[in-house]
């Protein structure tokens, strides 16, 4: 496939975003992901497909519509009694979205797009100049960026020919030899450190962590800015014994210490996009909110008392980021 026809599925854009890197950004979400967290607030992330959601209650119902179901090619569309649409039959759908296509009141809304490269650049280079008064740039994120190898590639290559800062959000389970492509394109990098126990990491996320500690360190190696993020799930990572050994392989193994360290608050969110999805959602509970902010701030201090930029929340400056100069 030439560079022109090479595409990827996008599920979602975002402009004007200001945490995941400097500056104002434009943000790409490349669908797939190969950990399922379970305090995921993406599910849509995760299939690497399309795939189809059921908002039920924007359904109009058979009386006044039934176009899905005229639509559909295999008679995946599961009705309540009263003809409205309230889940689809996952194991017939073969994701052609010709339902979603024909809904007029977005009961069915398509997770994924098709998108070109071409396609995908001219949103990004809409947002140039805010991008070049900012300070800013373009952020590719996931789901897993570098699950859709190419796609990213032919993106960081063209950000890279206009001048445009980039920064890849990922998850870091990737083959490193990919990772290693995407270092002279890429400008900053932002992932997630969520335990040091493998066992608990697999329990929690579907995957161990052997790869992605390998990974940072790799990149610890490479000279480019970093911000680690460490998701605080209560009953899962929230531990000290926990943090203080992601302090220590930071401190010992990482050549470069990260730009900063941002500790984020879980939240319930996704739930109805899990719904959409006929999928579970599986954090039901939530922590006492005061408290949970005390133990936030008592982890962060052990980070900042080793002499590490941490922080809690992704809002904060960070001190010596720029863009000044990120080609080189």
């Amino acid at each position: 496939m030439s560079a022109h026809e090479q595409s990827g599925i996008v599920f979602n854009i975002q402009r004007f975003t200001v945490h995941d890197g400097p500056g104002i950004r434009t943000e790409i979400f490349l669908k797939g992901c190969p950990m399922h967290c379970k305090w995921c607030s993406n599910p849509e992330s995760q299939d690497p497909r399309r795939e189809p959601g059921v908002y039920i209650t924007k359904c109009i119902g058979l009386e006044h519509c039934g176009l899905c179901s005229q639509a559909c090619p295999t008679g995946a569309i599961v009705r309540e009694e009263h003809g409205f649409v309230k889940a689809i039959d996952r194991d017939r759908c073969i994701r052609c979205m010709r339902c979603t296509d024909a809904c007029p009141a977005n009961a069915l809304k398509s997770w994924g797009v098709k998108m070109t490269a071409d396609e995908v650049m001219e949103e990004i280079l809409a947002d140039r100049p805010l991008m070049e008064r900012s300070g800013g740039g373009v952020t590719f994120n996931g789901g897993e960026a570098l699950m859709q190898f190419d796609f990213l590639m032919e993106l960081l290559r063209r950000c890279r020919a206009k001048g445009l800062h980039t920064c890849v959000e990922t998850a870091l389970h990737v083959p490193p030899e990919r990772l290693a492509q995407t270092v002279p394109l890429t400008d900053l990098y932002i992932f997630d450190l969520k335990d040091i126990s493998s066992e608990r990491h697999r329990a929690f996320t579907g995957q161990g962590n052997e790869l992605i500690f390998q990974n940072a360190k790799f990149l610890s190696q490479t000279g480019r800015p970093m911000i680690v993020r460490i998701p605080i799930i209560p009953g899962h990572n929230d531990s000290q014994e926990n943090i203080l050994g992601i302090r220590d392989f930071i401190l010992n193994e990482m050549q470069t210490k990260p730009v900063q360290i941002q500790f984020l608050r879980f939240r319930r969110l996704g739930e109805e996009k899990y719904t959409s999805l006929g999928k579970p959602y599986l954090m039901t509970e939530e922590p006492d909110r005061k408290e949970f902010e005390q133990h936030i701030h008592e982890l962060v201090g052990l980070m900042t008392q080793a002499g590490l930029p941490a922080v809690a929340g992704s809002t904060k400056p960070i001190a010596g980021l720029s863009d000044e100069n990120p080609h080189t």
